[in-house]
């Protein structure tokens, strides 16, 4: 049986008007689940997901970190369509997310459980939440957390979310609400000549380089305040590894 709290997340997911942009709805399942915050992201590739509700800066640092190294909890959950939980990331065996091992000392972020929004074997995005503090989830917060992944799912197929509709994996970049990163990919794309898919790993390379987020690099890009040198920038930590479970 879910909680009281996750009833009332289910009902406002369920009220399109009171959903409104999403924030409230993320809001409401960090409440469910008693966590720090709380993330929705959508797949933007075999890999890559995108942000779409957050309900704090520190869930939403977390998801611009795994999309600047590329690899995490997150992306993991995304690739293999499998629940990841991580009870403390200062755990995490060597050698499986190692960039993002050597940022834990500087995150706020201490646990981690991604739960894939997903049809079949199909993972169209994460719910993702954090807590400050290790230790797992109770049972009862694993069973409302798959209860709020499974009606996320059907309220963004219902929605006609441009991400669910154009998710088959052809290389294409949809639109999400963090339109400013494909915006700065293609600029980088023309700017250096390269196809889209390059161009997204040198521009997350560069925000890891300079220890930004990719969101506030794209702005700049964007902004015209950064353009991006040919053959300068390297490829972000495991960038160029596939993943395995």
């Amino acid at each position: 049986m879910i909680g009281d709290r996750t009833a009332e997340a289910l009902r406002l997911l369920q009220d399109r008007d009171r959903a409104g942009d999403g924030v409230d709805v993320a809001l409401a399942c960090a409440a469910a689940l008693a966590v720090d915050g709380v993330a929705v992201s959508l797949a933007a590739g075999a890999r890559a997901g995108e942000v779409l509700w957050c309900s704090d800066e520190v869930s939403r640092g977390f998801e611009d970190l795994q999309s600047t190294l590329g690899e995490g909890p997150g992306p993991d959950c995304l690739a293999g369509g499998l629940t990841v939980r991580v009870p403390d990331l200062a755990q995490v065996r060597p050698g499986r997310w190692p960039a993002l091992t050597a940022e834990v000392p500087g995150q706020a972020v201490r646990a981690v459980f991604c739960f894939p929004l997903r049809i079949g074997a199909i993972a169209l995005g994460v719910l993702t939440a954090v807590r400050r503090t290790p230790g797992p989830l109770t049972g009862d917060q694993s069973d409302d957390a798959l209860a709020l992944a499974a009606a996320l799912t059907m309220h963004l197929l219902e929605d006609g979310s441009p991400a669910v509709l154009a998710r088959e994996d052809s290389g294409a970049l949809p639109f999400l609400q963090h339109a400013v990163v494909h915006q700065a990919t293609g600029m980088v794309s023309v700017q250096l000549a390269v196809p889209l898919a390059e161009a997204l790993l040198r521009l997350r390379a560069h925000a890891y380089g300079t220890g930004r987020t990719l969101t506030d690099t794209a702005q700049d890009i964007v902004a015209r305040r950064l353009r991006l040198a040919p053959g300068t920038e390297p490829l972000p930590p495991a960038a160029d590894k596939d993943w395995t479970p």
